[in-house]
């Protein structure tokens, strides 16, 4: 039997990628050559996108989707091992693919999931709310785990969120409003009540000068940062880096070599965390004699550090059965949102503030 020609055979036929197909289809910009390439091989494949919008509305497929930017990441694989807990429990299979922490890619693969009838979505985002207000439009029930989206909308962000977006326009479904909040359940863990815990912790050492290592999707854990330090906030002592570990070591690095009257380091996740492990030993800070380090994240290698990390846990596992839970309970009313607990490990990663 023939199978139905969709948007990533064409993608694949032409070279380009997902995004590239669904702007040259729907008249965005692109290049005459890559143009006129992918309009030959979507004529050649004969590729009808009005069968997405059938397929959404008529059908579905009983499983579900996993995105998370990066599947070595202890904690993402801990929240994905809850995910296929539940998922097996109920018998429903789970695709899961990783985003690199690239908006564009997890545009694509929203796309894909959206080309093959997946309708039941969990993520951990990268974009902001625009890459995923079309798939909610085309009907996806989506749940977020450990944060959400960034309501910003940025101009070089622009192709990316609009990769599903004119795919949604080609099968004659109503683009999502811009700009406007998405009303999306969420599983995420108590950031503010674990970075509190934690300032307080490194306060009642005795240290003032404490720094934030934050990446993407941090701004909440940032903004608790802040709250608990209280004012003046000394924005140099607040540092982001990318997701990728060479540009957390960098963060790292360049803040111990800026700020040499720093006394604490709380790092936003585990890469942070071993990142800023790192940058410490290369620079020849001890730990915690020079330094002080507490880590948001519990993960296996923490008990394993000289000293041990002290953690802020959060619970992964639980946050991935909990979030495949809530996409699974579609239909009715919009399930509530779930604020999982947090807990401070004391180990031996911070002392007293020296003289």
């Amino acid at each position: 039997m023939n199978r139905r020609v969709t948007i990533k055979d064409v993608a694949e036929a032409a070279g380009v990628g997902v995004a590239t197909v669904s702007r040259v289809l729907s008249g965005g910009s692109a290049s005459p050559q890559t143009r006129e390439r992918v309009l030959a091989v979507a004529a050649q494949l004969d590729y009808r996108p009005s069968a997405l919008g059938r397929n959404l509305r008529q059908r579905r497929t009983g499983g579900m989707g996993l995105l998370v930017p990066d599947l070595t990441d202890t904690f993402y694989g801990q929240l994905s091992e809850g995910v296929l807990a539940c998922a097996r429990s109920a018998g429903e299979p789970v695709m899961i693919g990783s985003t690199g922490g690239d908006p564009e890619q997890e545009a694509d693969l929203i796309g894909m999931l959206l080309e093959q009838s997946v309708d039941r979505l969990i993520a951990v985002p990268s974009g902001d709310a625009e890459t995923w207000a079309p798939a909610l439009r085309a009907g996806m029930t989506v749940v977020f785990a450990d944060h959400l989206p960034s309501e910003g909308t940025h101009e070089d962000d622009d192709t990316a969120a609009l990769a599903v977006h004119d795919l949604m326009l080609l099968d004659g479904l109503p683009p999502a409003p811009r700009g406007r909040p998405l009303d999306v359940p969420s599983v995420v863990a108590d950031d503010r009540a674990g970075i509190r815990t934690a300032v307080r912790y490194l306060r009642g050492l005795g240290h003032r000068r404490i720094a934030f290592l934050g990446g993407p999707g941090h701004d909440r854990r940032a903004a608790a940062f802040r709250e608990a330090v209280g004012t003046p906030v000394d924005d140099d002592l607040v540092v982001f880096a990318t997701g990728s570990r060479d540009s957390a070591y960098a963060a790292a690095s360049s803040l111990f070599l800026s700020r040499p009257d720093l006394t604490a380091v709380v790092a936003g996740g585990n890469v942070l965390g071993e990142a800023a492990v790192l940058a410490a030993r290369e620079l020849d800070l001890r730990v915690p004699r020079d330094v002080s380090l507490v880590m948001y994240d519990d993960v296996p290698w923490a008990e394993l550090c000289s000293p041990p990390l002290t953690v802020v846990a959060q619970p992964g596992r639980d946050m991935g059965y909990r979030a495949a839970e809530l996409v699974m309970r579609s239909g009715g009313r919009r399930p509530r949102d779930v604020v999982l607990p947090t807990e401070l490990i004391v180990r031996g990663s911070c002392g007293p503030r020296r003289p």
